[in-house]
């Protein structure tokens, strides 16, 4: 298994519940949310049992419901079924796919209350209400989102674990790093830009660099995510999928705000916000919000209607956007490693921007103001305000190219000087410091 961070928040899990709770590890399909538990069980613990409930049989399933009121004999023939032993406190139950049998799941409170082992459950649309319907959620539950490899762990897949020690390092020390080290990570963050964070093509990617063989990789995740709108969208999967195929097209223009009307001219989001919740929901999208007055509880100022709708993996937008003839995203994906693509370059600069966030476990948000007056006038990337000790908010501006402009981030400054904190460009250029703006190079955006 390639190396996760999520792996230190399991063994953290571990040390601190001792049991007293379950994990639900939440994510998208294909994120590697198995991958990740059979790898800590089997590591961690003397034994592992690993039910599948996508595979599972019937007959598996039925003793759920027989045996809810006698966990003697439920674990016993789990044991036996799966030629697993269980040892009390030393074994691990792993129960993968939970959304396919959520039962299982309204038992967690019991098997917790036990004591005996140790559960993790993972899921994607664990929320979906097909999957919640007649259970009572377990208050035991402790979720962990997984997200894609961000770049670090894509440099740690890459075996250039020593390059990303030496990007933390000079981030945490404000220094930029030495010429030929800054144009090296700069070109594996293009790399990292087509291949995305998905495991599977960037396993591809790290045995022989091949875009080929990790592009098929994530054609095959794109189709398994049109499959499960089909069969678990259920009423409005046409709204999802216009949503889906979109994504590109809206991402591809300068100011990014997801327009209806190009869905059809008389779109309301009233009728579509259940097609980006589900989006949302089943991690293939992330979703910011447009902010009114930029507070610190920026929640509070949301503009519903006005969002943007990213794809929760850069890798699979590339794919989403250019894929098709092999030969045709090959060469594209040569201009975007030769810096000759701008447009869409920045589509995909600003799509990771937003996917780091997201890893890092911060809600999205930009600010978009227009006004007859041009001092008035201005788009801000992304707004946050987690990290920020002076609870200030924190604006974030995206560049792709070397050349550029802050104009939008000097009028903020100058309306909302009072309100704001740290500021940061994320850009292809050296890391500096001026005053109270951050250019932080794009190599470093996990870090942000």
């Amino acid at each position: 298994m390639l190396k996760r961070k999520a792996y230190d928040q399991l063994l953290a899990w571990k040390e601190r519940d001792q049991g007293r709770t379950a994990l639900l590890i939440e994510g998208a399909r294909r994120v590697g949310k198995s991958t990740l538990a059979q790898e800590f069980g089997r590591k961690e613990y003397r034994s592992c049992l690993f039910i599948d409930f996508y595979r599972a049989s019937n007959d598996v399933k039925a003793l759920f419901d027989d045996l809810a009121d006698d966990l003697d004999s439920l674990f016993a023939y789990l044991s036996g079924i799966y030629g697993v032993p269980l040892y009390e406190r030393q074994s691990l139950i792993v129960l993968d796919e939970i959304q396919f049998f959520p039962r299982a799941r309204g038992l967690v409170k019991y098997f917790v209350e036990d004591g005996r082992f140790d559960f993790i459950e993972t899921g994607s649309l664990v929320s979906i209400k097909m999957n919640t319907k007649d259970i009572l959620i377990p208050s035991e539950e402790v979720p962990l989102e997984l997200a894609p490899f961000d770049f670090e762990e894509f440099l740690w897949a890459l075996e250039e674990a020593p390059l990303a020690e030496l990007i933390r390092n000079a981030r945490e020390r404000m220094q930029p790093l030495p010429d030929a080290l800054h144009k090296k990570a700069s070109r594996l963050f293009r790399e990292y830009l087509l291949v995305g964070g998905m495991p599977a093509p960037v396993a591809e990617y790290a045995k022989n660099r091949s875009f080929t063989n990790a592009e098929a990789e994530k054609a095959k995740i794109l189709t398994l995510y049109r499959n499960d709108i089909a069969r678990f969208a259920g009423g409005y999967e046409y709204k999802v999928t216009s949503v889906f195929d979109e994504i590109p097209s809206q991402l591809s223009k300068h100011e990014k705000k997801f327009r209806l009307s190009a869905l059809q001219s008389d779109a309301r989001m009233r009728t579509y916000e259940e097609a980006f919740f589900w989006l949302s929901d089943a991690r293939i999208a992330n979703i910011c919000y447009n902010t009114t007055d930029p507070h610190v509880g920026l929640s509070l100022y949301e503009d519903r209607p006005t969002l943007k709708c990213y794809m929760a993996d850069t890798g699979l937008l590339a794919t989403h956007a250019f894929g098709g003839e092999s030969k045709e995203a090959e060469n594209l994906y040569r201009d975007v490693l030769l810096g000759k693509l701008q447009i869409n370059e920045g589509m995909l600069v600003e799509n990771a921007v937003a996917q780091s966030l997201k890893a890092q476990g911060r809600k999205l948000w930009f600010y978009s103001r227009h006004s007859s007056n041009p001092d008035d006038r201005m788009e801000i990337d992304f707004l946050t305000s987690a990290g920020n000790p002076h609870a200030k908010i924190v604006p974030i501006e995206t560049k792709s190219t070397k050349r550029y402009t802050t104009t939008s981030l000097d009028k903020f400054k100058k309306k909302y000087g009072s309100r704001i904190g740290d500021e940061y460009v994320v850009h292809p250029g050296q890391l500096r410091h001026e005053g109270d703006r951050t250019y932080l190079p794009l190599y470093m955006v996990h870090a942000l």
